[in-house]
């Protein structure tokens, strides 16, 4: 297997809307990609090869996300399944993606995604 990508990283708020100000302002780009269309929890800021992201929790989890894109993500999830906390099993997403997300001994969620 090669090694994993990083490609995004998420960290979570407890108000999107304000989030979005906040970092609209510090980073001067605009959001985008908010989801799901009908009432956003994400958005994500293009800065690079590395997507930075807001989610919104309440109350808002301790930690941060980061993705890891993969060649063989059945691969990493056979690997990874015993020895982890699942946070989400392995799934195809709608957007054309197959993930899962692990937790770290420290909280932080670790995702591994195959485009």
């Amino acid at each position: 297997m090669n090694p994993p990508r990083l490609t995004h990283v998420r960290v979570n708020v407890r108000n999107l809307a304000e989030a979005i100000r906040w970092y609209e302002d510090l980073l001067a780009v605009p959001a985008s990609g908010h989801w799901p269309d009908d009432r956003p929890t994400y958005a994500h800021f293009e800065l690079g090869p590395v997507r930075f992201a807001i989610a919104e929790f309440t109350p808002a989890p301790t930690g941060a996300r980061f993705n890891f894109e993969v060649d063989d993500v059945d691969g990493w999830w056979a690997r990874l399944t015993e020895q982890t906390d699942i946070v989400e099993p392995l799934f195809s997403t709608p957007y054309g993606t197959r993930k899962f997300t692990i937790r770290d001994p420290d909280g932080n969620e670790l995702g591994f995604v195959q485009a």
